[in-house]
């Protein structure tokens, strides 16, 4: 065998972080505050997290330590993304929207010895203040009463205290260097942990052409939260290409959110299907021509939401899709080469084709590995150079099958790669012995004018094991007719998918991370707390 003569560069996030500060000094992350914009350049705020190293170490945070992020998405958070996983400590982004015992227990499960939260948060971290068991220090970023959480350190006044020109360890390019946990649908949220080696290689898939396809000349709206898979992976990707980095921190309602595209002008954004149709309905007026695209996940995309962008705003929305698990991307919908624009929707509407370096299988209830025909329906399964091999300090074999990941995502493929993701397994409806596809069925009802949002659960039945209950959310000014929608759907998918009973609801509760969280509705459906209507 010839050995390769190739040097042995180590892939890491320092490797990123320093070309980012080097090449693309003059690149912009902007901030939104309630005064407007703020605007520092990568090389002020390289500096500064050079100054926060420094801070950390002062305070003992060493190679492996975990530090946790409590923050909104903004430049200080920015910061941290860069000094922790750089200094050899592993930065955990605590999820805000946890309920008070899954965040308290993410935090001791992980031990964090150090918490950066931003002011306006403290009320809610000091709602678990008093269970941390590994917390050393609390440090605050902006203002607020600490005196809730106990001695507190202030972020300005320790990085005050430091010089740039930190000098950061070489690391291991296979150790952690960032954690986030799964939202906890059932159970306790699973860790992953994310290596140097895995989130260098996802930042140059997500950034090429296959993918996202942005560069210097890009901005990037961070609307996703770095809390959620570390947005999706993209502030470190944008820092490596040199995208100026737009950071609405809690402004995230449509209102706002069209404020800032308006006054900041990016180019590229990504976001949850319950945002995007916030600005659709509330926003129609909202000038988003900057914008060359969109990338959405998190859930299903409905045909509806793509086709409104196009006809509202003229910016396409391109569905991806991935898990905590996976980076997040794993796949995304780009319409395949030679497609006729009639039939661009179509795939635009499919959950996506793996990212190069990703590979996807579907198997049966049995772990075979069923054909690529479009038919074939079983549980979709991946393994990549940046999806998990196993959960942090968890001994969860059920969810690994011979090295791959068990997404529990059930769906289709096509011979070209494309994944239709049909539902969830433990949403799917199994119906007289067939799958109803919740997924399919609420994509199709979000296209009646009549309605917001649409969620599909299975409920027990004499005759069929599990029937549909559709739960919907009107649109504003709007009372849908049960019997109208049925009809609606008629022509659209398979007579036995039809529902036979429907609710109306306000909004469809929703998990930590965006995702509609069926469990919730499957439980007010068993104690009676839904009114529902008999139409067939």
């Amino acid at each position: 065998m010839i050995q390769s003569t190739m040097q042995d560069f180590p892939l890491s996030i320092t490797s990123l972080f320093q070309h980012g500060r080097r090449i693309h000094a003059d690149s912009q992350v902007i901030t939104w505050t309630e005064d407007g914009p703020k605007t520092a350049t990568f090389a002020e705020v390289a500096d500064r997290a050079d100054q926060l190293a420094a801070a950390l170490s002062r305070l003992g945070i060493g190679a492996g330590d975990r530090v946790g992020t409590f923050c909104w998405n903004n430049q200080h958070h920015l910061e941290a993304y860069l000094a922790v996983p750089c200094m050899g400590a592993v930065l955990h982004t605590l999820n805000i929207r946890l309920f008070p015992e899954q965040l308290a227990y993410v935090i001791n499960h992980a031990e964090d010895k150090v918490i950066i939260v931003d002011g306006s948060l403290i009320p809610l971290l000091a709602k678990v203040a008093h269970e941390l068991t590994t917390v050393e220090h609390i440090i605050v970023v902006g203002e607020g009463d600490g005196a809730q959480l106990g001695d507190t350190l202030d972020y300005e006044e320790l990085l005050a205290a430091e010089q740039p020109g930190f000098s950061y360890p070489e690391v291991d390019e296979r150790a952690a260097a960032a954690m986030c946990y799964t939202s906890g649908t059932t159970g306790n949220p699973k860790g992953v942990a994310y290596s140097h080696r895995s989130t260098y290689l996802h930042s140059f898939g997500i950034a090429s052409a296959q993918a996202m396809a942005f560069s210097q000349h890009d901005r990037l709206l961070l609307i996703v939260p770095m809390f959620h898979a570390n947005a999706w992976g993209m502030p470190y990707a944008g820092w490596s290409v040199g995208a100026d980095l737009v950071m609405p921190q809690q402004f995230l309602q449509a209102g706002p959110l069209a404020e800032i595209i308006e006054l900041t002008r990016p180019t590229y954004s990504g976001a949850v299907p319950t945002v995007l149709n916030d600005i659709l309905h509330n926003r129609p007026d909202a000038d988003l021509g900057s914008l060359r695209q969109i990338v959405c996940g998190g859930s299903a995309v409905p045909r509806s939401l793509i086709e409104g962008f196009d006809e509202t705003f003229g910016v396409p929305v391109v569905q991806a899709w991935g898990m905590t698990e996976t980076s997040p991307l794993a796949a995304i919908a780009h319409v395949p080469r030679g497609t006729a624009a009639a039939n661009a929707m179509e795939w635009r509407v499919r959950t996506g084709r793996p990212m190069p370096g990703v590979e996807i299988r579907i198997c049966d209830e049995a772990g075979a590995e069923l054909p690529w025909d479009g038919q074939a329906q079983g549980e979709i399964e991946i393994r990549g150079p940046w999806i998990t091999g196993s959960y942090y300090l968890e001994p969860t074999d059920e969810k690994f099958h011979d090295g791959w990941l068990r997404t529990g995502d059930v769906g289709t493929m096509e011979p070209n790669g494309f994944i239709q993701i049909s539902d969830r397994a433990k949403d799917v409806i199994k119906s007289g012995g067939e799958w109803i596809s919740s997924v399919d069925l609420e994509n199709t009802l979000m296209g009646h004018p009549d309605v917001r949002e649409a969620a599909v659960v299975g409920i027990p039945d004499d005759r069929w094991d599990e029937r549909p209950l559709a739960c919907v959310v009107p649109a504003e000014g709007k009372v849908p007719d049960p019997a109208d929608l049925r009809a609606y759907l008629e022509d659209k998918v398979a007579k036995w998918w039809l529902p036979e009973r429907w609710a109306t609801i306000e909004e469809v509760p929703k998990t930590s991370v965006g995702k509609f969280d069926k469990k919730v509705l499957r439980r007010r459906y068993a104690d009676g707390e839904l009114e529902v209507t008999e139409c067939d």
